[in-house]
This record gives C-alpha cells, sequence and structure tokens, in this order.
C-alpha cells in the first residue's frame, strides 16, 4: 500500500470486504441508522476510526482533528437520540489536545476523548501527554484508549519472521493491538498517572484487552516495588471501564465480570468490522441477571458518559 494512495483505492485493493467496511464507517446517517435498527440498539457513540490522528505531526493532527470531531458534531446534530461522540485529539501537541477536547465538550458536549494508542512510540506515561490527562479529568470526561500497532521495534522483534499477512495479524488483531493496549494501560499505571488525576477514567475494549486475566498476577509487583499508592489491581478496578468490541466470548466475559465487577462493563458493538446483529444477541443471552442486562446495556454508559443530558 502506496503512502499516496486515498484510503478508497487502498480499500479497493482490499477487496469487496473492505470497500463494504469503508462505506460502513463512513456513513453517519440512514444506512447506520438502520442497521441499528435491525439489531436493536438505540445509540452509538462515534469515533474517528484507527489509527485517528495519533502517528501524525502536530500540525496535520490538529487540523484533522478538528475537522473529523465537526463532522461528527454534524451527525450528532442531525441524529441526537442516536448518536453521541467521542472526540479525536492531536495528542502530538498536548495543550492543543487539551482545548480541543475542552472545545468538542463546550461546543457540541461530546462525551470524552479516542485516543488510539502511542504517538510515534511514545506512551500516556509521558508527562508529555498530562496536559490532555488533566483537562479530562478537570471535565470529568472519560478517555478511551483504542488499540493500535506497535511500534515497528516492537513488530520486529516480537511478531515478524513470518508470512507478511501472518506478521500483520499477529501483530495487530490477532494479538498484538490487544497486548499493546494492556501494555499501555499498565504503563499509565506504573507511571503514575492515575495518583497524580486519581479522578480520570478510561475506558478499554475487547473485554479488557486481556487485563482480567491477569489482573491477580499483576499485584506481584506490590506498592512497596512500585512506588504507588494501591495495588495494580485497585486501579484496574476503580480507574478502568471496559467494553465488548466485538468479543462476543462467553468465557472471556465471565472472567471479566469476576474480577472488576458488573458496574465497570458497557456493551458496544466492533461495527462495521463486527456484526451489531451477533454483538445483540450475545449480549441477549449472556448468564446475567436482568438487572445486570441493563447496567451492561445501557446503565453504565449512561452513568459515566452522561447520555441522555440534555446538550
Amino acid at each position: 500500500m502506496g503512502p499516496g494512495r486515498s484510503l478508497a483505492e487502498r480499500a479497493a485493493s482490499g477487496g469487496d470486504r473492505m470497500v463494504r467496511i469503508l462505506e460502513q464507517v463512513s456513513d453517519l446517517g440512514e444506512g447506520r441508522i438502520a442497521e441499528m435498527d435491525a439489531a436493536g440498539i438505540d445509540m452509538q457513540v462515534l469515533s474517528l476510526n484507527s489509527p485517528g490522528v495519533e502517528q501524525l505531526d502536530a500540525a496535520e493532527a490538529a487540523v484533522l482533528a478538528r475537522e473529523a470531531n465537526d463532522f461528527a458534531a454534524a451527525a450528532v446534530k442531525r441524529y441526537p437520540l442516536r448518536f453521541d461522540a467521542f472526540a479525536a485529539v492531536p495528542i502530538a501537541a498536548p495543550q492543543q489536545a487539551a482545548d480541543e477536547l475542552e472545545r468538542t465538550v463546550r461546543e457540541y458536549g461530546f462525551k470524552g476523548a479516542m485516543i488510539n494508542g502511542h504517538h510515534c512510540g511514545r506512551y500516556l506515561d509521558d508527562k508529555f501527554f498530562w496536559p490532555v490527562i488533566e483537562r479530562a479529568e478537570s471535565l470529568g470526561l472519560p478517555i478511551y484508549l483504542h488499540p493500535t500497532q506497535p511500534p515497528q521495534a516492537v513488530v520486529e522483534a516480537s511478531y515478524a519472521g513470518f508470512a507478511p499477512e501472518v506478521t500483520y495479524m499477529l501483530s495487530t488483531a490477532g494479538f498484538g493491538w490487544h497486548i499493546e493496549t494492556g501494555i499501555h494501560v499498565l504503563r499509565m499505571i506504573l507511571g503514575g498517572v492515575f495518583d497524580r488525576y486519581p479522578k480520570l477514567q478510561i475506558i478499554v475494549g475487547h473485554l479488557g484487552e486481556a487485563l482480567p486475566f491477569m489482573l491477580s498476577r499483576v499485584d506481584i509487583m506490590t506498592p512497596a516495588i512500585t512506588g504507588l499508592s494501591r495495588r495494580i489491581s485497585d486501579y484496574l478496578r476503580e480507574n478502568v471501564h471496559y467494553t465488548f468490541s466485538g468479543f462476543n466470548f462467553t468465557p472471556t466475559f465471565l472472567d471479566l465480570l469476576l474480577q472488576v465487577g458488573v458496574d465497570r462493563i458497557m456493551f458496544s458493538v466492533d461495527h462495521p468490522y463486527g456484526s451489531m446483529a451477533q454483538a445483540r444477541a450475545f449480549l441477549d443471552h449472556l448468564p446475567v441477571s436482568t438487572a445486570d442486562r441493563e447496567r451492561i446495556a445501557h446503565g453504565n454508559a449512561e452513568r459515566l458518559l452522561g447520555l441522555g443530558a440534555s446538550r
């Protein structure tokens, strides 16, 4: 895929499925609403598709983030009962990112920020980025930490040596995205982000990005070792929320439920990469009580994001 090729050209080279995904991800109108209706989904929180603006330089990221936010805001204005949004923020310029986040809240009522992983190998534990974290906490808004491809050096060290398509999938959707995001969360904890900003809440997808499975084990790094004010598991239970993101796997869900409790879990779909209807069917058949299903389906998101609040 040459760097000068348009997104449409790249999608076309991926075959009919990629063309269809591009059409769906770009549709913030009647087509998406119809798919939501067919699956029995009332509202979606929109965000800029990964890789977002995180790998761009500051000037380009600022322009693209603002354009993306204005585009999403127009869709929310057209369908205020069906859409809300997370802001794209140009983290290469943290003060501008903080200001853009606040602009989208003040002007559009956005519900938080979407950050697609590291910025050129730098993670949010780096104090360079803390202006946007401070602003999010002061506004009472969560940050959704979305996967992105690991830094190239990590890909070469840990995922290379196979056919190109195998390396790509191993380093992204097949495994690497999720480990990358889990490590990012642990870096934020170990870097003192939540000790400095204890009210900050973040959201991760894919039923926890493998963190719940390791939640008890990470406490081997005790506060005596880390210098933190709490155990690592405490931060994972008190500063992190978890969505489905197309992980329609009952055993994985049950592990998350047992580790963090029902009040930290929020239903989501992975549209257009996964089926809304299949995600909804998975939700409907979860082995939980009706009250807990309601919390997962909408109650927890309404509380955290203020969904349904007047603009």
